[in-house]
């Protein structure tokens, strides 16, 4: 994950008094009137309890009184006086606890202010934001991970998953047979004539049931050695097939945080829901038959009661604060965001000292909201827990006293209870879980449901290169439907022939580029590669026949090898290494300590721009590529290709776009003499490059040409026909 440049980690962060509220709607001001009331109350329960002791036993120490009540307990006293004193005892633990959280909120606000001055920023909830209904869709959202449970084409992973089935059965027959080998071990050492064969028997079952139960017996680790989490690769591939678009309109940050949280929420959904909290329900079940049969119906009520009412109350309570866990979602990718962002213009965020914390102080605010909620469910837990667990123990020891049950029979009832409240106390951790992961893959399950704007045909044919004749036959074309970017465009690129694009920004000019690729669909008419409409061809084939080199060239974050052989996945190094030569970088390749073999950086970032556009794929799409190389440089590289597609001025045409049309075409000279579009266009450039006169003028001696067309405000088009291979070369 990406690092998170924050002024202290988000957990442990309050936030400050002019955010909303931390723990609701009301704020911290509410937080202190609670504690401040707690104080009054307890002071007048506390007068009026001292007051009462020192009536009835005519004592004045009262505070004496008050600590012998503490201590020795309410033994002797009225029942109300019972009921006051536990009262007390339960403000004192909330008033410490609201202490606590009112301390810890004031140190973080002092700290906070002094760090971030003028960062802070109120948290805006969003109002359509409501809590789902986990029992209502649960199933819906369950049935779309049933295809990541059982790989259907992979037998392998099948048999595992059989044989994990089989070991999870296993283990809930030991989860039977245990307590009843518990009970007849205790039976047996109360005989008044042990027979120690039959006790050691009783003990090594015992053990050897022990070590096949739990979370480290091996009955557990043979089922997590074989439990492979079967989460498909369709989500990457999703996302690579989705149209240019899409990523254009979304954060790179984001969609990998969204991808990356969806991941793990399926695999750890699928594991609570088949290994834990599937067993646990069936244990239930099991107990509460067996409770029945062996004692009574009352042992049977105890269970049903106990385990109804935590699994209702912790359903309940999880969809109340299952919105906090939506809004800390958005905010965590908001400032994940942020956070690549920061760190992809690293240069740009210290010189401007525009570190970015208002992102980080909203999310830290609703983490604490969230964090507050789990603490009070957590709370009502183990109160329903404790109860069922006191309620079942006084109703064994009363039967014990009647003689109606044994000591074995206590043990077995008690190791059952046991066995079961611990996964139980778990049951809503891994509920929580569960509901938090549905909150966290909803983004990964909409991107899932994104559909292609770009697909193959399903009879779709692959491309055929026999000439590479390239047709623009009267296409449209605009991102906004309301603003075209291209108006009724036609043009013809015979083989072996190169046609230029000219014109200012916006006229068209990358459009064009974009929809021979096709990442876009034209609205209207069509683009033939030698007859062929690349609407009815396989995309694979077709920008396998089209390489680029853009401005700005992105590099994978890997060696040089691997971005040479990018253009050309099945190249070896022969090849590798002479298309380096043919771009003048070998020598510079070799100087590297690593060679081939060294890392260019995220983005290129470890390589300058002119030699990271020099790193080009044997098909190449020129964007003015050759901008930001030296002048010698540039040669070398136009000489190792077969034309000088760089040259505007000997093109076979040139195409001025303005405002998504066609405007002016013909030959350089042809243009100059009408004065027109292309004529401005070019002056205006001679006058903003008069600085690398000399360049040109030793550029003029070396090639003979008089002038040279500026690159930033044209583009070239070449297609060729070489004798070696049928691909098309294009020069923008």
């Amino acid at each position: 994950m990406f690092g998170q440049p924050i002024l202290t980690h988000p957990h442990f962060c309050f936030p400050t008094l002019n955010q909303k509220a931390l723990l609701s709607p009301c704020g911290l001001e509410t937080l202190i009137g609670i504690t401040l009331l707690t104080y009054i109350i307890f002071g007048i329960i506390k007068w009026t309890l001292l007051r009462v002791i020192s009536r009835r036993n005519r004592i004045n120490d009262n505070e004496e009184i008050y600590n012998n009540l503490r201590i020795k307990g309410i033994r002797g006293y009225p029942k109300t006086l019972n009921k006051l004193v536990i009262s007390i005892q339960v403000l004192v633990g909330l008033e410490a606890l609201l202490n606590i959280i009112y301390t810890s909120v004031e140190d973080q606000q002092e700290q906070l202010q002094s760090s971030t001055s003028g960062f802070q920023k109120p948290i805006v909830e969003d109002p359509k934001y409501q809590p789902p209904h986990t029992l209502s869709d649960f199933y819906s959202k369950f049935k779309k991970l049933l295809p990541f449970v059982w790989p259907s084409h992979d037998i392998k992973l099948q048999i595992a998953i059989v044989i994990c089935m089989l070991l999870l059965v296993m283990g809930r027959i030991v989860n039977v047979l245990l307590p009843y080998r518990y009970k007849g071990l205790v039976d047996r050492l109360q005989e008044e004539e042990k027979v120690w064969k039959e006790i050691w028997k009783e003990i090594l079952l015992f053990i050897g049931l022990r070590c096949l139960q739990g979370d480290v017996g091996l009955v557990n680790t043979a089922q997590s050695l074989l439990w492979i989490p079967v989460v498909s690769v369709k989500m990457f591939e999703h996302l690579l097939n989705l149209s240019l678009r899409f990523h254009l309109n979304r954060k790179t940050g984001e969609i990998l945080r969204v991808q990356d949280r969806g991941v793990s929420s399926i695999v750890s959904i699928l594991s609570s829901v088949i290994f834990n909290i599937i067993p646990t329900l069936v244990d239930i079940v099991i107990a509460i038959v067996i409770f029945t049969i062996a004692f009574d119906l009352f042992f049977g009520m105890i269970v049903f009661a106990t385990m109804s009412l935590y699994i209702v109350s912790t359903i309940i309570m999880t969809d109340w604060r299952t919105k906090y866990r939506r809004l800390t979602n958005l905010l965590d990718n908001n400032m994940e965001a942020k956070a690549v962002d920061s760190l992809l213009n690293y240069e740009t965020v210290k010189l401007y000292a525009a570190e970015p914390f208002e992102a980080i102080l909203d999310y830290q605010s609703a983490d604490q909201k969230s964090n507050f909620t789990l603490y009070i469910l957590n709370t009502a837990q183990n109160l329903i827990i404790q109860c069922g667990l006191l309620a079942g123990c006084i109703l064994c020891a009363s039967r014990i006293s009647k003689g109606e049950m044994n000591v074995g029979d206590f043990v077995m009832y008690l190791t059952y209870i046991l066995q079961l409240y611990g996964p139980l106390n778990w049951f809503g951790n891994y509920y929580r879980v569960i509901q938090k992961n549905f909150v966290d893959m909803e983004k990964m399950l909409d991107l899932l449901q994104e559909s292609p704007e770009i697909k193959d045909l399903p009879q779709a044919d692959p491309l055929v290169i026999k000439k590479g004749e390239v047709i623009f036959d009267n296409v449209s074309f605009g991102y906004n439907a309301k603003f075209p970017t291209l108006k009724s465009i036609s043009f013809t690129i015979p083989s072996g022939s190169t046609v230029a694009l000219v014109g200012p920004s916006g006229g068209g000019k990358s459009t064009i580029i974009r929809l021979l690729f096709r990442f876009y669909d034209v609205q209207s008419g069509r683009i033939l590669v030698d007859g062929q409409d690349i609407r009815h061809v396989k995309q694979q084939d077709l920008r396998s026949c089209i390489g680029i080199v853009p401005q700005d060239t992105v590099l994978f974050n890997d060696t040089i090898k691997y971005n040479i052989r990018y253009g050309k996945i099945g190249a070896n190094d022969r090849m590798v290494e002479e298309a380096a030569r043919a771009a003048q970088i070998h020598d510079k390749i070799l100087g590297f300590p690593e060679g081939y073999g060294t890392k260019v950086g995220e983005r290129g970032l470890r390589l300058s721009g002119g030699e990271k556009q020099r790193v080009n794929p044997q098909i190449v799409l020129l964007d003015e590529a050759t901008s930001a190389l030296d002048t010698r440089t540039e040669r070398h590289i136009q000489k190792s290709l077969p034309h000088r597609l760089s040259t505007i001025v000997h093109a076979d045409q040139i195409l001025v776009l303005q405002d998504g049309e066609i405007v002016e075409r013909g030959s350089h000279i042809e243009l100059m003499q009408k004065e027109g579009v292309y004529y401005k266009l070019w002056n205006k450039q001679l006058k903003h490059h008069e600085k690398v006169k000399k360049e040109a003028e030793i550029h003029q001696q070396d090639s003979g040409i008089t002038t040279k067309v500026a690159s930033s405000d044209s583009a070239s088009i070449s297609n060729t026909m070489p004798s070696v291979n049928n691909n098309l070369k294009i020069d923008v």
